[in-house]
């Protein structure tokens, strides 16, 4: 056993979030923690990590102390300096230190020291166990699945602070602690990275707790969850949907033994009162009434927390029929990301997927204005108003409490209608006094959701809407969602939000961006189809068709070798562009410029997406044009 708690209480802010904690974590079970925003998940990792400590007169602690436990929010980077890919290799330290123990025992092996033998059986173990016969291969993995397969040489200082936090959670997985604490690790990942991530931690080789709104992907990797409902915490055998039915099933045989028992307490109850004045039935009342006060009551089962936000925003005007049209819509900031092509009519709900790095967001900026288009027709509809929300909100920070953060935004509106709004996205009683910096990401997502949409607009344009909302929190905004007789237009990796809300489709690929008029159930049934059924071509003879053969190939490779000659033009002038910009960030002025300092560095961060664009495309297009010469 790694680690065990019972009867603690963890407090923060003053507020009990946690009451007689136990919990315990087995060799290498892998643990989701479940619950809803605010209650405490985070703050059981740092209890775990030794962040915290557990309260409590009767609280216990115990774990293993030969146990390596890593955390993200303990991962720091000393030398920003060193590059990435030397950054990962101190992940390794600990394979390092046990082969170099390994190799110095080398020569008393060979005299037969027992001793020695039994030392490095156990190193030996211990170093297959952590990936010490592979962990460079599986390094380049990790560095391809995160998307920096372009980038292992670039210094650390020139990451953004998103990139940073990727590359400790990079960092993290490779040096194999033997338990792994994580919070929400599929956040901002796109489909596949976390497809790939689930397959990795599921034959981890340590233990893992980790805190996720992602059913999929505990179902997948789960097979103990913990629920914390109402400060008390409760453990279940397997996944979430297992948890569910097991959690259902206790409910049920608690309220028949509950109403069971009731019913027997009302008959006793009954009894005592008929005979309690006879004389001659006084012994046994007497008796009726002792067992009645040794009976252990059983408590009804409670509610489950079900709470869910919920509003009326109905758009305060209607927009015109057609909303919002692109025509070769190009997107991006020094050079085009992706051409864009779509229109969307008043009601309709557009869905935005794709791999990260392609221009999805990009495309929202730019339909919010805060990005000029590189190059087609916009058109934007009469009578249309935006509500925009922006995936990095969760981040928002502010020494107010939530009433009058929301106040200062609608300084008309009286404290019982503040009340009345905030009471809609569950903040409710003491929680209005709640300082804004103390809140859980789902919580500051339900207040800046709360703003946006009490300004009541027709065009809802929505970034990764339910990053850190609890499944509840979710489900909840899936509804609302469906019910607005409004526009949406939204980018999201979460597949059973798409999938609720959207009636069309745009779809960010390798090479181009396409339009699909219907949902994602459809799409997906539609590219299965096409995939399956591939057309056969008729022959007409082996030299026809040898000759078709030779002429398609000998078109195409023409066409391959014009796309990389303008690509490699476009990557020579994106890593000049970036050279400047990087001489630009070591000049005196900006340095002592915060503001500047800030912009240029997120110009940098573009570029280099941009310029890892154009590489992928670029390896591509050759595996394709080798492939073409090969036909040849």
């Amino acid at each position: 056993m790694y680690l065990s708690i019972t009867d603690a209480e963890v407090s923060f802010g003053g507020e009990t979030l946690l009451k007689s904690v136990s919990f315990e974590i087995k060799n290498k079970e892998k643990i989701a923690v479940v619950g809803r925003n605010g209650c405490g998940k985070t703050t059981l990792l740092r209890l775990i990590s030794g962040e915290i400590e557990a309260e409590g007169e009767n609280a216990a602690l115990s774990f293993n102390k030969d146990a390596v436990i890593g955390y993200l929010k303990q991962i720091s980077f000393t030398d920003l300096s060193v590059s990435l890919e030397d950054e990962l290799e101190k992940a390794f330290e600990r394979i390092n230190s046990i082969k170099a123990e390994m190799d110095s025992l080398g020569e008393r092996l060979s005299t037969g020291d027992a001793a020695a033998v039994e030392r490095y059986s156990l190193l030996e173990e211990l170093y297959k166990n952590l990936g010490g016969y592979y962990y460079g291969k599986e390094k380049e993995t990790v560095i391809a699945k995160f998307g920096f397969e372009n980038e292992r040489h670039r210094p650390l200082s020139s990451f953004s602070g998103g990139q940073l936090t990727k590359i400790a959670f990079m960092k993290l997985l490779l040096s194999k602690p033997d338990l792994l604490l994580l919070d929400e690790p599929t956040n901002h990942l796109d489909l596949e990275t976390v497809e790939w991530l689930e397959g990795y931690l599921k034959s981890y080789p340590g233990a893992i707790v980790f805190v996720s709104h992602d059913q999929m992907f505990i179902d997948r990797l789960a097979d103990v969850v913990y629920e914390i409902e109402y400060g008390k915490m409760k453990r279940y055998i397997g996944n979430y949907t297992e948890y569910l039915k097991k959690k259902e099933a206790d409910r049920e045989k608690q309220k028949k033994e509950y109403e069971q028992q009731k019913r027997e307490i009302e008959k006793t109850e009954a009894l005592i009162e008929r005979f309690r004045y006879k004389a001659t039935k006084a012994a046994m009342v007497q008796s009726r009434i002792k067992t009645l006060s040794k009976i252990e009551r059983i408590a009804p089962p409670e509610e489950g927390d079900t709470r869910a936000f919920f509003a009326d925003f109905t758009p305060e005007i209607e927009s015109g029929g057609n909303v919002y049209e692109a025509k070769g819509l190009q997107v991006g900031y020094d050079t085009t990301l992706a051409t864009v092509s779509f229109l969307i009519k008043r009601g309709e709900k557009m869905g935005i997927i794709g791999a990260n790095g392609k221009g999805k967001s990009t495309l929202l900026k730019t339909i919010m204005g805060i990005l000029p288009p590189r190059g087609g027709v916009v058109n934007q509809g009469v009578n249309v108003r935006v509500g925009y929300f922006d995936q990095h909100l969760a981040q928002y920070v502010s020494d107010k409490n939530v009433l009058m953060d929301y106040w200062d935004a609608f300084p008309t509106l009286t404290e019982t209608e503040i009340r009345s709004d905030l009471g809609a996205f569950l903040f409710r009683g003491e929680d209005v006094f709640k300082k804004v910096s103390v809140l859980s990401g789902g919580e500051k997502v339900r207040l800046c959701l709360c703003k946006m949409l009490k300004k009541k607009p027709n065009l809802l344009i929505l970034d990764e809407p339910t990053n850190h909302m609890d499944i509840i929190g979710k489900q909840a905004l899936e509804r609302m969602l469906k019910n607005y007789p409004g526009t949406i237009i939204c980018v999201s990796h979460d597949r059973y939000f798409i999938k609720e809300v959207c009636d069309k489709l745009l779809v960010f690929s390798q090479n181009e961006v396409t339009y699909h008029p219907y949902g994602y159930e459809e799409y997906l049934a539609l590219n299965n189809t096409a995939e399956e059924q591939q057309p056969v071509k008729e022959e007409s003879g082996a030299q026809a068709d040898k000759k078709g053969k030779y002429f398609s190939a000998f078109k195409e490779l023409s066409k391959v070798n014009k796309k990389i000659e303008k690509i490699e033009e476009a990557i020579a002038v994106a890593e000049e562009f970036l050279e400047g910009m990087k001489s630009e960030l070591n000049s005196e002025e900006v340095a002592t410029d915060y503001q500047k300092l800030m912009a240029l560095q997120g110009e940098i961060e573009e570029k280099e997406v941009e310029l890892s664009v154009l590489y992928g495309q670029w390896e591509e297009l050759c595996l394709k044009r080798d492939s073409l010469q090969n036909e040849e």
